[in-house]
């Protein structure tokens, strides 16, 4: 134990540091195994700590509310009434007291914002699903007592935040917002610029302090004894800062996430790691480490504008041959699917695999469907597309058309079964699951764009919408739970299974899956476009002879004759076929 922690150490502070810095880490991981041995009794695991009966659920807290009752136990009844049979795992967004950016400017990482309810409630929920917690741990709050403590020059708060050497080169710095890097606070001892990279009242931590590194940690051991089994790493690229780099994906952020892993191994092993990097595809995937250091799950970022972009153009070419690069280090690791958040879809992952005129006809046709889109500064001082900001079944529309609900709700379903049908486990955002739209009135309260994606609602009012037959929501939520029973019920779709990817019809999006020894298939077929095609199936990989293939989202069986089937496909058809 003691040498793979002192290894990781001495690569980020040096050998001399790094003695007393394990030292001390020893000591806090032998409290934490005294006072939490259910934790470390479960014992090493290897494999796939996923299967395809996982299906995370992304949320705020207060998503759903009930007057008179506390969110986060509004939430936990709600989604126990509503998708107990179909969700197992819930993503709550930053439910810790904040003073920004909904919850991502954390004042208190130990504490629950009293307006969503308190840590029992997290134990209540927790009865029911698995969850996920965030470490927002690039950045803290501006009214946070670490940073108020170093306004006040108190030690050890003084070296808790960056302040940087302005004779030193921060000029490739890279920038994820159009904001200043540096931000000015009057101190006890006068002005100071901050590390700043998110906002003014973001405040970036200083990892090059041990001790800073030790705090974290501790937030991350205290999240796993109030029941997280998942840990979303915030941000995680930036954490490191050095002169005359972009500050991005530097080897000292990899040896603190492989630190990080190397704790929780040991203390508590079936808890895994998920990275939030918002960045091109193989600096993206460079935080599966080798497959067994690093995270056990990684977001698939380019699989938002690479999907929503193959619906757009009715062609699924560029989003198949970026599909058949998704190869996996181990069976220890797999990727995180999703298509919305609660951010917005990021075009930085896109960058490489879409042209720029491409991104830019993307960007012009979110406008038109009500959207926003958010840019970045460049270092030659110009700006860029850098996310946009819709609601995804929005983002979909064709703005020059008046489209009946039926096709909405269909088009939109085809985009979530693309997502749920690749190797991976899948993330849903709770408006995409329950078929909401964009909500123009938050951004005009809160002047922020991201608003749009982030609506609160009644309870009492969403459960009628769901309940009025054909509404928009009621045919969402009934598609995506028919999506979800057949995905979690076939052993093909588990996340590390076999993947192939087909070329079968510049508009169809098909995968072939099979479980992991190779003894079920599923082929799902996609049709991105509006147009009804005739497609000619070959089941030549078939070892054995095969009479009859079946849908599995209608039942509808189909005769082979000499291992294929001349099949139809309606516009935005879905069908998930197997023996």
């Amino acid at each position: 134990m003691y040498q793979e922690l002192f290894n990781h150490l001495a690569f980020i502070y040096g050998e001399v540091t790094a003695v007393s810095t394990t030292n001390a880490l020893v000591a806090k991981l032998k409290v934490f195994q005294t006072t939490h041995p259910e934790f470390s009794a479960v014992g090493s695991v290897t494999g796939s700590r996923v299967s395809e009966k996982d299906i995370v659920l992304i949320t705020y807290g207060d998503m759903v509310q009930e007057a008179g009752d506390a969110p986060l136990s509004t939430l936990t009844k709600f989604l126990e009434q509503r998708v107990g049979d179909v969700i197992n795992t819930v993503h709550i967004l930053p439910f810790y007291p904040y003073s920004s950016d909904d919850g991502f400017s954390v004042i208190d990482y130990k504490a629950v914002d009293p307006t969503l309810g308190s840590w029992s409630d997290v134990a209540e929920m927790s009865d029911h699903f698995r969850l996920m917690f965030d470490a927002v741990i690039n950045h803290i709050s501006a009214e946070s007592d670490w940073f108020q403590e170093f306004l006040a020059e108190k030690r050890p708060f003084t070296t808790y935040f960056t302040i940087p050497n302005p004779q030193e080169d921060w000029s490739q710095v890279f920038r994820p917002r159009a904001l200043p890097l540096f931000t000015e606070f009057e101190t006890a001892n006068g002005t100071k610029q901050v590390w700043t990279t998110f906002s003014a009242d973001q405040i970036d931590l200083n990892y090059a302090n041990p001790n800073l590194l030790l705090e974290v940690l501790d937030t991350l051991l205290f999240y796993v004894a109030q029941g997280a089994e998942f840990i979303r790493m915030d941000a995680i690229a930036f954490i490191w800062k050095e002169p005359g780099t972009n500050c991005l994906h530097l080897p000292q952020v990899h040896h603190i996430i492989q630190l990080m892993r190397t704790v929780l191994n040991l203390v508590a092993p079936q808890v895994a790691i998920i990275t939030e990097t918002n960045v091109p595809h193989k600096d993206n995937i460079s935080y599966f480490g080798d497959g067994h250091n690093e995270a056990q799950l990684v977001y698939n970022f380019p699989l938002p504008p690479l999907t929503l972009h193959a619906f757009h153009a009715g062609n699924a070419e560029t989003l198949s041959k970026w599909a058949e690069s998704l190869t996996l280090p181990s069976n220890e690791v797999t990727f995180f699917n999703f298509l919305a958040s609660h951010d917005g879809i990021g075009l930085m992952p896109a960058r490489g695999i879409l042209s720029e005129t491409a991104v830019m006809q993307m960007a012009d046709r979110i406008k038109d469907n009500g959207g926003y889109v958010s840019s970045k500064n460049n270092r030659d001082g110009t700006q860029s597309p850098y996310e946009l900001n819709i609601n995804y079944l929005n983002a979909l529309a064709d703005p020059d058309k008046d489209e009946p609900t039926e096709l909405v709700a269909q088009r939109f379903l085809a985009t979530q079964a693309v997502m749920l049908s690749l190797r991976g486990v899948p993330g849903i955002y709770f408006h995409s699951l329950f078929g909401s739209q964009n909500w123009q009135e938050g951004v005009v309260q809160t002047s922020r764009n991201r608003t749009i994606n982030r609506q609160k609602l009644n309870i009492h009012k969403l459960n009628n919408e769901l309940e009025t037959e054909n509404s928009l929501r009621n045919l969402v939520f009934n598609g995506f739970q028919k999506l979800l029973q057949v995905r979690r019920s076939q052993p093909a779709f588990h996340p590390n299974g076999r993947q192939e990817i087909l070329h079968l019809h510049d508009s169809v999006f098909a995968v072939m899956r099979m479980d992991e020894n190779g003894r079920s298939w599923i082929l799902c077929l996609h049709n991105v476009s509006d147009q009804t095609i005739i497609l000619n199936v070959e089941f030549n990989f078939l070892k054995t002879a095969v009479h009859t293939i079946r849908n599995l989202l209608n039942g509808k069986q189909f005769p082979l004759s000499e291992n294929q089937h001349v099949l139809k496909m309606s516009p935005y058809d879905i069908i998930w076929l197997t023996e």
